[in-house]
Parts: structure tokens; C-alpha cells; sequence
């Protein structure tokens, strides 16, 4: 029988480059912008914080990559590539684009075999695919998955509490904001496929239930504002089903 060769792998002394182009690649796409851009006075839109962020689902997609079989290689380029170009393109073509600056970037640098090259781009242009994840390649999903559970648990926590200082919001609001990371990761929870995915969104959904539940305890008008913020919620979802 006999051993199955990977076409490609890449070095950690290419891996390293390519970190280091995205990050200069997202620095430049804000670089002389007198307003800062498109909502850059928000953390999340800015390059330090896409930058993180795509580092964030590079370790998450590659070790779910590993634990579900797909390929570590092509999923951790796509991972680096995915959100390159977030900061200067539309929301809705961001992912071609990515796949665009990925292409061109993997064909000037090393000897990346063609086959190669066209799954690392097609796993970044499908990343923003909203139907089934059982639909798309294992790569893909694993991509995916690591972009939605990013925003979940301590890390989309700290995140939202961090969007109150800059909307103005006093700290009995972080029930409400508490609430939506919670919301989130139960949308999060039942979107992704694989088992690693699943139990992933679990442990960092239940670090947002602890936290929630300190913030109860220490601060008991917490849990009147979620009591308020569930009513409000039942209640607008009543309205909608009378529609």
C-alpha cells in the first residue's frame, strides 16, 4: 500500500512572509484616508484589528482543518488571505477580492504547484457562503467555521463591550450587549458542521453564560435589563408572527 504525498506543503519561512504582506497590505488600505474609512473609528475596522482577527481564524481553522481531515496547508493560506481585502472593498465582493490578492500573491512568490493555488483561492471567494456549510468543501467549512466562532465567547465579549465605550454606553448596558454575544453564539452554534466546530461554540458559549452570571451577581439591576431586554424581545417576535 502505498503512502499518499502532499503536492505542497508550505514553510514557516513562507507562511511568515505572507503574515507580514497582509499585514502591510491592510495598513496600506487605510493609509491617507483623512477619515479614518469606512467606520474605522470602531476597533474591528481598523488594520491592527483585522489583522488579529484573521490570526484568530488561522489558528482556529487550521486546528479544525486537522481534527476533521481537510487540508491543513490550503486552509491555513486561505485563513491568511480571507479578509485581506475587508478594509477597501465592499462587503459583498470582499471574498473575490481576497481570492484575487491571494492568487496573484501565491503566483509571484514561490513555486506553489497551479492546483494548489486554485483551491487556496476558491476556499477564500466561497468563505462568505451563507447556505449549508455540508454544501462546500471541508476546507471551506473549516474556513467558515473559524470566521464565525471568532466572534463568539470572551473574545466577541470583550468586543461588544468595547462598542460601548465608543457608542457612549454606560456599564448597565453590558446586559443587553452581554445578551447579543449570547444571541450570536447560538446563532453560531447551529451553523457549524463539524464536531470540532460544534464543541468549540459550546466552551465559549458557556464562558459568556459565566460572565453573565457574575455580572447578575454583582450587579443585581443586571438582571432586571435582561429581564426587560427578554420581554422586549418576546414581544417584538409576537408582533412579528401576528404579521
Amino acid at each position: 500500500m502505498g503512502v499518499e504525498i502532499k503536492e505542497s506543503t508550505v514553510s514557516d519561512a513562507e507562511f511568515e512572509e505572507m503574515k507580514r504582506f497582509v499585514r502591510d497590505y491592510l495598513a496600506a488600505s487605510v493609509e491617507g484616508e483623512d477619515d479614518g474609512g469606512r467606520m474605522r473609528w470602531y476597533p474591528w475596522h481598523s488594520a491592527e484589528y483585522r489583522f488579529n482577527h484573521i490570526l484568530n481564524v488561522v489558528e482556529l481553522a487550521t486546528d479544525i482543518a486537522a481534527r476533521e481531515g481537510a487540508d491543513t496547508d490550503v486552509v491555513r493560506v486561505a485563513s491568511l488571505f480571507h479578509d485581506i481585502s475587508k478594509l477597501e472593498a465592499d462587503q459583498e465582493v470582499h471574498a473575490e477580492e481576497g481570492a484575487r490578492v491571494a492568487r496573484e500573491y501565491l503566483t509571484a512568490h514561490g513555486d506553489f504547484p497551479q492546483s494548489f493555488v486554485e483551491q487556496v483561492c476558491q476556499v477564500v471567494a466561497d468563505h462568505s457562503y451563507q447556505g449549508p456549510l455540508s454544501d462546500v468543501s471541508l476546507e471551506t467549512q473549516s474556513l467558515i467555521e473559524a470566521d464565525i466562532l471568532d466572534k463568539v465567547g470572551a473574545n466577541g465579549t470583550a468586543l461588544m463591550l468595547l462598542r460601548m465605550g465608543y457608542e457612549a454606553r454606560t456599564h448597565m448596558d453590558a446586559a443587553e450587549m452581554v445578551e447579543r454575544v449570547l444571541e450570536r453564539g447560538h446563532d453560531a452554534a447551529d451553523r457549524v458542521n463539524s464536531d470540532t466546530a460544534e464543541t468549540i461554540a459550546h466552551k465559549r458559549l458557556t464562558r459568556v453564560k459565566w460572565f453573565r452570571e457574575w455580572l447578575e451577581s454583582e450587579v443585581p439591576e443586571m438582571d432586571h435589563a435582561i429581564d426587560d431586554e427578554s420581554d422586549i424581545a418576546r414581544d417584538e417576535s409576537d408582533v412579528g408572527q401576528d404579521d
